[in-house]
C-alpha cells in the first residue's frame, strides 16, 4: 500500500457491524481494511501477522476482552494504534481502556459520525474521546487520572470487562438466571464471576457490593433499601 494509506484491521464478532465500519472506511482514501476477526484470539493472531497501523475492537468478545488484547499486543506492536468501538459508555470501561494502552474510545451507535474523526485523529498521534459521552463521564475520567496513578491500588480495576458487568447487574437486582439470559452465558458462570469478583473486591455479601457499587458511582444508593 501506499505510504499515505493507514491499514486497519477491525476485531468485533458481529458480521454485519464489521460490514459497516468497513462501508464508513472505504469512503475515506487515507484509511484501508487489511484484515478483520470475530474474537479477540484471532485478532490477536492476525495482528501479529499484518501489524496494521490501527485496530478497531470491541470490549466484549466471548473469548477474549479487546482491552485484554491490548494489553496482549501493545509492547509487541509499540506502532499500532488501539481504538475502542464499545456499546459501553460507563466511565469505568474507557478508563479502564486507556489505562490498557487504547488511544481513542468510541460509542458503536455514533461510530457514523465519529469514526473517521477519530482515525484521524489516533493517525496524527493524538487521543480522541467520543463527542456522545456525557460530561459526567468526561469529569470522571479525568478525575480518576489525576487521583490514580495506574489503578493498581483500586480493587475495581482488577475486575476483567465480564466481571464488571456482572457486578453492575447484581447490585441492580437481578437474579443469576437474568444476568445469564442477557450475558448469553450459563448461571452457573455468572455465580463464578460472582465469587471471582466478591473475593477480588473484599466484599462479603450482597449489600456490601451494593454499596462499594454506589461509591463507585456506578447506581444511585438511594433507589435501594437497605
Amino acid at each position: 500500500m501506499g505510504t499515505n494509506i493507514m491499514d486497519i484491521m477491525i476485531v468485533d464478532d458481529h458480521p454485519l457491524f464489521r460490514e459497516g465500519l468497513k462501508t464508513i472506511i472505504s469512503r475515506d482514501q487515507h484509511f484501508a481494511v487489511c484484515a478483520e476477526a470475530g474474537s479477540g484470539g484471532e485478532g490477536i493472531a492476525l495482528a501479529r501477522t499484518n501489524r496494521p497501523d490501527i485496530v478497531l475492537v470491541d470490549i466484549s468478545m466471548p473469548d477474549k476482552s479487546g482491552i485484554q488484547m491490548i494489553r496482549e499486543l501493545k509492547d509487541e506492536l509499540p506502532q499500532t494504534r488501539f481504538v475502542i468501538i464499545s456499546m459501553h459508555s460507563e466511565a469505568d470501561y474507557i478508563i479502564e481502556a486507556f489505562r490498557a494502552g487504547a488511544t481513542a474510545y468510541i460509542i458503536k451507535e455514533s461510530a457514523a459520525g465519529q469514526l473517521i474523526k477519530g482515525l484521524h485523529t489516533v493517525a496524527k498521534g493524538n487521543i480522541f474521546l467520543d463527542g456522545a459521552l456525557s460530561q459526567e463521564v468526561v469529569f470522571k475520567l479525568l478525575q480518576t487520572k489525576d487521583d490514580a496513578d495506574d489503578g493498581q491500588n483500586d480493587p475495581y480495576s482488577t475486575l476483567t470487562p465480564r466481571e464488571q458487568e456482572v457486578m453492575r447487574m447484581l447490585a441492580e437486582g437481578l437474579t443469576a438466571k437474568g444476568m445469564a439470559e442477557q450475558l448469553f452465558i450459563s448461571p452457573k458462570t455468572v455465580e463464578n464471576h460472582r465469587t471471582n469478583l466478591m473475593k477480588k473486591l473484599g466484599l462479603k455479601n450482597s449489600v456490601e457490593l451494593v454499596r462499594y457499587a454506589a461509591r463507585l458511582g456506578l447506581i444511585n444508593i438511594e433507589t435501594w433499601a437497605i
